[in-house]
């Protein structure tokens, strides 16, 4: 795969009968899942899942999103899904990026980012990060 950026991490899908919309294909709000599918699996796999969240009084919610579309996805298709955490204020927010490739023909189906920022699950309100969430949510990928 040629990944936007290096230490990617991944999740391969295939896309679903339900994800199709009336012209034939994935759906946008369908891409918005994958993207936070994969942001789930990374936090998740960086250790800091919803019963951390929970104990700690915190999660990251999205602020900002935004997407190219670049190429339709069909229906059986096998798709790969990398992100990326770009930046990270070690105040209130990070930021993640996504790429989504077929992975038939290794074309990008689309570009993403997403800043997510620190709020209190009691008053939905934002707090700084705990230091799990700093920690946790390190740069793997810089842009510059």
């Amino acid at each position: 795969m040629n990944w936007d950026l290096p230490n990617v991490h991944v999740l391969e899908f295939v896309v679903p009968a339900e994800a199709i919309d009336v012209m034939g294909h994935v759906n946008n709000t369908e891409y918005l899942r994958f993207m936070e599918q994969i942001a789930w699996d990374h936090t998740t796999v960086l250790g800091l899942g919803w019963d951390l969240y929970q104990k700690l009084n915190r999660a990251m919610v999205a602020r900002r999103t935004e997407v190219d579309y670049l190429a339709p996805a069909f229906e059986g298709e096998k798709l790969i899904i990398g992100t990326w955490i770009v930046n990270n204020d070690e105040r209130i927010s990070i930021t993640r990026r996504y790429q989504i490739i077929r992975e038939s023909d290794g074309v990008t189906l689309l570009r993403g980012r997403t800043q997510w920022v620190c709020v209190a699950l009691d008053s939905g309100k934002p707090r700084r990060m705990p230091a799990e969430f700093i920690k946790g949510y390190q740069v793997t990928a810089s842009e510059a």
